[in-house]
């Protein structure tokens, strides 16, 4: 039986002074659903607009930073026919998910994507809103003439622990691996992978070569046969790289919607909306993104909208309750293992 893990950041913790949400995280999920529901609301409008061809708004521009996955998995197309329509350009900067949260904040751009949700009391991104609008999936990539086809969760977990070292542990050739990872800990991927697999946002992984974003992660497992590292799916799919298939299930769309591929993640557009005079053209372009036209665009994509998978919110809760469970198991072996005549 394929082992469960759970999704987004469900536990407390602490990371550089910083609280990783736990019991708030419903309160978060709320927030969003309400917060979609109102941009739902207003998608038939923005269906309407698409179907009738471009108006007659002034031009403008809107800036937008984020993750290079978001970027890839919908932005750059939503935001084309978006222009197309509504004569609104978009400039587009990656750099990473907490690029697109902090960037926001301190209003150097209008609008902004990230991978990761906010880290709860980190003043950099408090009062950031964030609205998904896709689903993205964490997928293990390495070169394409990689024999090697197939990795479980405790085959990850012990790759980023430096349990595992050569390929011939994971059925490939004897070849010393070389585990490329993100820079810092609250990266999209690394923050998610933390808490997905260990449920600890301050894991130390124990990586080869360390990386400032995907992008250059990606290229170098396409150049590197010995290397393997952990994208977005949305960013990596893009890539001439061989994306192994995660406890038997391949990480394609239809296992990434029905939940099968365990390591799926929501994609968030940010903005803040106090004293923003963008915010009606913001909500505008959320509401787009939300409707009929703006998911269609998302599928072609091979990406799977919010709205198409909104039942995958629903298992948050479940799957916390799972990581928390495991976290408490750790700290009361640990704590066991501290105690006089307990030690080996």
């Amino acid at each position: 039986m394929a082992a469960q893990l759970p999704v987004l950041l469900p536990v407390c913790s602490k990371v550089s002074g910083s609280t990783y949400p736990g019991e708030k995280l419903v309160k978060y999920t709320l927030i969003a659903l309400f917060g979609l529901l109102l941009a739902v609301s207003s998608a038939n409008a923005a269906d309407s607009k698409a179907a009738g061809g471009k108006g007659t708004e002034a031009s403008k521009t809107l800036h937008w930073a984020g993750c290079g996955i978001t970027k890839k998995a919908f932005m750059k197309e939503l935001a084309a026919e978006y222009e197309r329509i509504y004569g609104v350009h978009f400039e587009l900067e990656g750099g990473g998910a907490t690029k697109g949260i902090r960037r926001v904040k301190e209003r150097s751009v209008e609008i902004g994507g990230s991978c990761r949700p906010k880290i709860s009391g980190a003043p950099e991104e408090r009062f950031v809103r964030m609205t998904p609008v896709a689903w993205d999936a964490l997928v293990v990539m390495v070169n394409k003439d990689n024999p090697v086809s197939n990795i479980s969760l405790r085959q990850v977990k012990e790759l980023y622990e430096g349990k595992i070292t050569n390929w011939k542990e994971l059925g490939g050739n004897d070849a010393p691996i070389e585990l490329l990872v993100r820079k810092g800990k609250i990266s999209g991927v690394g923050l998610t992978l933390r808490q997905l697999v260990w449920g600890n946002p301050d894991q130390e992984f124990k990586g080869t070569a360390e990386f400032p974003s995907s992008g250059p992660l990606e290229k170098a497992v396409v150049k590197n046969p010995n290397a393997i590292g952990i994208s977005g799916i949305s960013s990596a799919s893009k890539r001439d790289v061989k994306l192994l298939a995660l406890e038997g299930k391949a990480p394609n769309y239809e296992n990434i919607k029905s939940g099968h591929y365990l390591l799926y993640r929501p994609l968030y557009i940010t903005y803040m909306s106090r004293n923003n005079p963008q915010l009606k053209e913001i909500k505008r372009f959320i509401s787009f993104a939300l409707s009929k036209r703006g998911r269609e665009i998302i599928r072609a994509q091979g990406v799977v909208p919010y709205l198409d998978a909104i039942d995958l919110s629903s298992k948050l809760k479940e799957q916390r309750k799972t990581v928390r469970a495991m976290q408490e198991q750790r700290m009361t072996k640990k704590e066991t293992n501290k105690k006089p005549g307990t030690e080996k």
